[in-house]
């Protein structure tokens, strides 16, 4: 990553047109090609910015240009959409690079795996009189998260996630659609359990009599006991 405090003008060339005028900013080359532009304000959010594909070049200003004080352009053109963000730095402050390596990506608490884990411990949760069969049951399509078996000892296919989405609905249906074919675990009902039930996904379930279920992950990990709250 390339860090540069500058002194400089931005252009944004392209389907829309967008200026900042001349102040110090911080930029940022990523080693994708993307380019940010931040100001010191604003939090996280860049004033403007160039997603990759693109790619840089760094120009000699034109008379005009370097009559104006500008020392150098740098010009970022994306390759598909051949907009282009125009850099004129008039004074460049810092300038730096710095090898990251790969990132190992962000670790969230309460991840799918977290949950399906917690909710294989506390299967009773979704009913008194559940028991669990196995995690990760594999059918010709893929694994789902939990089977189970419900207090009349049927099996129940659970398909965790953590923002529950029309799409996975859809997985759980296909995963219903074939483990129903298998006399030996038909009929084989469905839950669909979530942290977060979008509207349009819970109607889709609901639909074809799959059931619901909102996750509460600290009451699953014991620091919340939503039975024990008064409100």
């Amino acid at each position: 990553m390339r860090l540069v405090i500058a002194r400089c003008s931005v252009d944004y060339e392209g389907r829309l047109q967008a200026h900042l005028p001349l102040a110090t900013r911080l930029l940022l080359l990523k080693a994708d090609g993307s380019l940010l532009v931040h100001s010191d304000g604003g939090s996280y959010k860049p004033l403007n910015w160039m997603s990759p594909p693109c790619a840089l070049a760094e120009l000699s200003p034109d008379p005009e240009e370097a009559a104006d004080g500008v020392v150098q352009v740098w010009v970022v053109r994306h390759a598909k959409s051949g907009d282009a963000l125009r850099v004129r730095l008039h004074e460049i402050l810092h300038d730096s690079a710095h090898e990251l390596g790969v990132d190992p990506g962000l670790v969230k608490e309460g991840v799918e795996a977290h949950l399906q884990a917690l909710l294989a411990e506390h299967i009773h949760t979704l009913g008194e009189g559940w028991t669990l069969v196995r995690r990760e049951h594999m059918t010709a399509i893929g694994p789902v998260d939990i089977l189970a078996r419900d207090a009349d000892r049927g099996h129940v296919a659970i398909e965790i996630k953590r923002r529950g989405e029309i799409d996975g609905v859809e997985q759980l249906t296909r995963y219903l659609e074939l483990m129903n074919r298998d006399p030996a675990l038909r009929p084989v009902q469905g839950v669909f359990a979530a942290q977060e039930i979008k509207p349009q996904a819970r109607t889709l379930a609901q639909d074809r009599g799959i059931r619901c279920v909102t996750l509460d992950y600290d009451a699953l990990r014991g620091i919340d006991d939503a039975e024990s709250r008064l409100f």
